[in-house]
């Protein structure tokens, strides 16, 4: 299922969703650019008012402040809109992540690094948070700002208009220049850091054998070294810092001091350009203030977009991911039940890439029947087991479970029909009582009580301080406990068929014996399939693989 525009729909999902927000948006971008342009022209008119000599009008200056004060407020309403905006398109892309994420097959799941899955929901989905918040809308606003001012400006001062255009570009390359450099600076200060952070640990773990060789002016030399690269690194990074903001506010007092000395000249051209009132000047003076704020942003917003850009590719990649095909009604399709036949492998092949792990395997476990597979490490019986979970669909042959497809078997109903034990307890969040139940609500309490009772965990589990309802932690058991409660957990459904993988292998003697007694009184009138290494752990027929 290829869905290369995910991210796409789902921003326009969200700004359908949330029209008065979207709305409230424009109407923030657009009012505080509007906003931003009316007080220089309101202190204009003051300023040529007081020269003029015709006193100050009180209702200008109320206006003026009025202005500055709406100004600021649009502004910040558009900083927080965004923000929640923002919000609402990384929740809504999150949750459309797992959604896939649980629908993604066991393949492409194994085939996805843990960190690069973890990357996913939290730095991409971040850049594209910030592609609304400080990103495109910020662009737009800002680009806005500088086209709105530069207009203003030509109906003021044309002379000023040309200087900006000149001057704007050279200033905007100057500005990414510098942004290019402090971001490659930073990268790589990161990275020394990070080599900085793991040489510690590494030189404390190998530390004896430093000692004994010699070598610890070595390790330090190295240490040393990467500091080195860091200090190097955060130097280039404050250079640039340094150099950046005296630049361009040499560069606004130059444009400034150009205009004032032109508008002073007595030549009739010059001043056909230049020339203005003192209230002109004054605001002039503020626009030019204004519009390299916006000029410098737009190179940090640049940056940000083609970040996000990445971001949104590496999204829609996840999203192109093979999923689970869809469910049908499996009860349609059982017509190959055969008598007595619980568990059926029909000349089954299955790989992992281009390597075959089984080759047209075979057999047959009858419905109350307990088997054992057995084999050497590497042949396959935990891949058996995968198959029969639906994890993995055999590249040849058929996995039948009371003759359906295991892979058709829908996941509601799994669990009421077969049974998984591990070698080790996977915890979830939550009491006792939600380890055995997995928080599902088909699973009553009595249910949960009978399966502690026949583990042999009842009363261990009502010595704790709440009962079944203790939260959970490392400590309140054992290691033979933990697996006694992962037995409860797989019988509490009340499963037909238990699947156990090698669930002794970590145990000592005693404690084996204690969940193979467990599993003996859990096994009763149940279809087992198990898989062991221990002679004395095998029970009923042997399935060599």
């Amino acid at each position: 299922m290829k869905q290369k525009g995910m991210v796409r729909n789902v921003i326009f999902d969200t700004v359908k969703k949330q029209k008065w927000l979207s709305l409230g948006i424009v109407v923030a971008v657009v009012g505080a650019v509007v906003a931003t342009l009316i007080p220089p022209l309101i202190l204009a008119k003051i300023v040529d008012t007081i020269t003029a000599g015709t006193g100050v009008s009180v209702p200008f200056i109320v206006l003026y402040f009025l202005m500055l004060a709406l100004t600021g407020f649009l502004e910040s309403a558009r900083e927080g809109l965004l923000t929640v905006f923002g919000q609402k398109i990384t929740h809504a892309l999150r949750s459309r992540l797992m959604e896939k994420f649980v629908n993604l097959t066991a393949d492409s799941i194994n085939q996805q690094e843990p960190g690069t899955l973890v990357s996913r929901f939290v730095g991409d989905v971040d850049t594209v948070e910030n592609l609304f918040t400080s990103g495109i809308i910020s662009m737009f606003a800002d680009t806005c700002k500088i086209i709105s001012i530069l207009v203003v400006i030509w109906f003021q001062n044309r002379g000023l208009t040309f200087v900006l255009l000149v001057i704007l570009p050279f200033l905007f390359g100057f500005t990414r220049h510098v942004q290019k450099n402090m971001l490659t600076a930073q990268i790589e200060n990161r990275r020394a850091v990070s080599r900085a952070m793991g040489h510690v640990p590494q030189t404390l773990h190998n530390i004896r054998t430093i000692r004994s060789l010699g070598k610890e002016n070595y390790m330090a030399e190295r240490y040393d070294t990467c500091i080195g690269e860091s200090y190097r690194a955060m130097e280039q990074t404050n250079f640039y810092d340094a150099v950046y903001s005296p630049v361009i506010l040499i560069l606004n007092a130059v444009v400034v001091a150009v205009v004032m000395l032109f508008s002073a000249s007595g030549n009739a051209n010059v001043l056909s350009l230049f020339g203005m009132s003192a209230g002109t000047a004054v605001a002039v003076m503020n626009y030019i203030s204004q519009i390299f704020s916006p000029v410098e942003s737009l190179g940090m917003e640049i940056q940000t977009i083609q970040s996000a850009v990445a971001g949104v590719h590496r999204i829609n990649e996840f999203f192109s991911l093979e999923e689970l095909p869809e469910k049908t009604d499996y009860r349609k399709e059982s017509t190959q039940k055969k008598d007595n036949v619980f568990v059926e492998f029909q000349n089954v092949t299955f790989a992992y890439e281009e390597q075959n792990v089984l080759n047209g395997l075979s057999f047959q476990v009858k419905e109350g029947e307990q088997v054992t597979l057995s084999g050497r490490t590497g042949a396959g019986k935990s891949t058996i087991f995968k198959l029969l979970l639906g994890l993995y669909e055999p590249k040849e042959g058929s996995v039948l479970i009371q003759g359906v497809p295991a892979q058709d078997i829908p996941d509601a109903e799994k669990r009421h029909l077969f049974g998984y034990v591990e070698q080790a307890f996977h915890m979830v969040p939550g009491t006792v009582k939600e380890q055995i139940t997995l928080y599902d609500p088909s699973i009553t309490m009595e249910d949960v009580r009978a399966a502690a009772q026949m583990t042999g965990l009842s009363d261990t589990i009502m010595s704790l301080e709440n009962g079944y309802d203790t939260p959970c932690s490392d400590e309140i058991f054992s290691q033979g406990q933990w697996q006694l409660l992962s037995i409860a957990r797989a019988a509490a459904a009340k499963p037909k068929l238990l699947l156990l993988d090698e669930i002794t292998a970590n145990l000592d003697a005693q404690t084996e014996k204690e969940v193979l007694q467990a599993l003996k009184r859990v096994s009763e009138n149940r279809t087992v399939i198990s898989i062991s290494h221990r002679v004395n752990a095998t029970t009923g027929r042997v399935i060599q693989i």
